[in-house]
């Protein structure tokens, strides 16, 4: 009980809007990384997989079928480091998929839902698609990233990413890389990691998706990165979109070979 009151006691001088002084981000910083580590052995995220699990095992929907024939890219059914090979080529859908659009083809033609039902509610907190996500994920700690690019389709997924992550646009001509591209930036608290550099993008990608101690909730990468994008005040991409799974394939990409341990922890 006293660690959890700790815990709620620094999460509210951290994030609840109180005052850092000029010169003190370096130590709030500390005291944030502090707080991660305390939550590492009780995660919330945990809840998220064990939803997911559950979700993955049901039969549902109106086949009445469950997930576990689920082909991931490992074999039907196989979780285990299938996350760390995504996005990749599927020759079922004849495209480049990441963990919620395949997901999402899973629900349609093994359970029988729509697309319109598979995806409801995908962006409010505890949604079924990011519980499956945190689910699968888990099955990937320990292994590296690991995205093939070996089909000319997974190729051209990885230069549209490249291209999109680049490009500037939008009313505040801003690109993925104006924040993301040179080392040692911030912006608040937030060390925002050059994907330029290797260890940066490992840093960044081996712990999505995480816990978002700002927003109470469990976010995927694609649901980050369509955040970034409304606060580009680009125009916002569906979800499941050539354009997302684009820039995830490039991230990835600049990420390969970093060992996973998702859930993680975000601000």
């Amino acid at each position: 009980m006293k660690h959890l009151v700790h815990v709620a006691a620094l999460a509210a001088g951290l994030l609840g809007g109180a005052a850092v002084a000029v010169g003190d981000e370096d130590h709030a910083a500390g005291e944030i990384r502090k707080y991660r580590e305390m939550l590492e052995d009780g995660n919330p995220a945990e809840l998220m997989e064990m939803k997911g699990e559950e979700l993955w095992r049901t039969a549902r929907g109106p086949k009445s079928a469950t997930l576990e024939a689920c082909d991931l890219g490992r074999g039907p059914g196989v979780v285990d480091g299938a996350y760390a090979q995504l996005p990749r080529y599927f020759a079922d859908t004849g495209r480049v998929q990441d963990i919620e659009s395949r997901l999402v083809t899973c629900m349609q033609t093994l359970q029988g839902f729509s697309f319109e039902d598979a995806t409801r509610g995908w962006y409010k907190p505890g949604s079924e698609v990011e519980a499956l996500v945190t689910f699968v994920a888990t099955h990937s700690k320990g292994q590296p990233i690991a995205a093939p690019v070996e089909h000319p389709e997974e190729a051209r997924m990885l230069a549209a990413g490249g291209d999109l992550f680049f490009r500037r646009s939008g009313p505040l001509d801003f690109s993925c890389a104006t924040c993301h591209s040179l080392e040692g930036r911030r912006i608040r608290l937030q060390d925002l990691p050059s994907f330029q550099v290797a260890k940066d993008a490992q840093a960044s990608m081996i712990t999505w998706p995480a816990y978002r101690v700002s927003q109470s909730a469990v976010w995927t990468m694609e649901r980050r990165l369509i955040d970034c994008i409304r606060q580009m005040r680009w125009p916002e991409p569906a979800f499941t979109s050539d354009a997302v799974i684009a820039i995830q394939s490039y991230l990835q990409h600049q990420a390969r070979g970093g060992v996973l341990q998702s859930p993680g922890i975000k601000r």
